[in-house]
């Protein structure tokens, strides 16, 4: 099968030849992928800020971000059956663990990362596990829904956690409208009635924020702390989903938030410097997140099949990887960039 192969750090991946996956365990599903997203954290990962912590043995195949068809299953797989369309948790995970039996599994102590710790799914064919599969409508397109794999989870898991902050009369304020954040407007949208101000220093991804349910919008030209302000009485959002985090954002979203309000860090990148004064004085909470639990990922596509949350996205053909990587590292991609196979 043709799969997109990271075979050095700091190089580019190439498409080559790979085996296919096989059954080796009961729970294991082999999934035929019919959509794979490409997310900046496959930029990180090819500069290797993965690989001490994931430690995948190199050659390998990239992407977390998959939706497909149950093309193989183990023998004692029940939830699924072949030909089912599903999205693919991004963590298989074990089940059993004090995390799992908590729902909350993306702390799974024996949880794995396709895409991270060892073979993912930009390819034609991902070995997955039983746990990991979320059963989709059958004539739900996967391209059209993959991304929500990952940058669905995490920008929902995010807001989900927010949800008890952002009452009636609130302000949320989110830093980004690109692939993860387009997709937070419409959760913040669906699920609170806080005031949504988004923003970016790309007018287009302003103009999209907008048509998604932004109440207002601020061009980061470096007055955008200032403009928050202004929105907000002087007084700062109750809370900021940072969906950046570098390139100077993650200086601006501790700024952004009110006393006693609460800075969700979500992307990565950069790196954040408070003075603990500035935290105690005024009571403000930094709140990490990363990805999403197997029922964040099951809510989110009740929402995205009711038709609230959308993805905005353009496809490549699984030939053209690279192309993609490079055009998201440009910023010329609105949305998501999804490799079709």
């Amino acid at each position: 099968m043709r799969a997109v192969r990271l075979h050095e750090y700091h190089h580019q991946p190439v498409v080559e030849q790979a085996p296919e996956p096989t059954i080796s365990g009961p729970l294991d599903v082999i999934v035929k992928i019919g959509g794979a997203g490409v997310c900046r954290t496959d930029l990180h990962i090819i500069e290797g800020q993965w690989a001490q912590a994931m430690a995948p043995t190199l050659p390998y195949t990239i992407g977390h971000e998959n939706a497909g068809w149950v093309h193989e299953v183990g023998a004692a797989v029940t939830n699924v059956e072949v030909g089912d369309t599903v999205i693919l948790h991004p963590t298989p995970t074990c089940g059993l663990c004090r995390a799992c039996r908590a729902g909350d599994d993306m702390h799974c102590i024996q949880s794995t990362l396709p895409g991270l710790s060892h073979d993912g799914g930009m390819d034609e064919y991902l070995l997955t596990s039983a746990r990991a599969c979320v059963k989709l409508e059958p004539l739900t397109r996967p391209e059209d829904v993959a991304a929500l794999a990952d940058a669905g989870i995490t920008a929902y898991h995010a807001v989900r956690k927010a949800i008890p902050l952002l009452y009636p009369g609130t302000t949320a304020v989110l830093i980004g409208a690109g692939g993860l954040g387009h997709i937070g407007i419409q959760c913040v949208a669906a699920l609170t009635a806080a005031k949504i101000i988004v923003v970016d220093r790309n007018p287009d991804a302003l103009k999209l924020a907008e048509q998604l349910g932004a109440h207002h919008t601020v061009v980061a030209d470096g007055g955008q702390v200032d403009a928050v302000k202004d929105l907000t009485g002087g007084r700062g959002a109750e809370v900021v989903l940072d969906f950046v985090a570098e390139q100077g954002a993650e200086h601006d979203g501790f700024q952004m938030t009110g006393r006693a309000g609460s800075y969700f860090v979500i992307g990565y990148g950069g790196t954040v410097t408070i003075p603990t004064l500035d935290i105690i004085s005024t009571e403000r909470n930094i709140v990490g997140n990363i990805v999403g639990t197997y029922n964040d990922l099951a809510e989110l596509m009740v929402l995205a099949q009711a038709g609230k949350v959308t993805l905005h996205t353009r496809t490549y053909p699984l030939d053209d990887a690279v192309e993609a990587l490079a055009d998201l590292d440009a910023g010329r991609i609105r949305g998501r960039a999804i490799l079709v196979p």
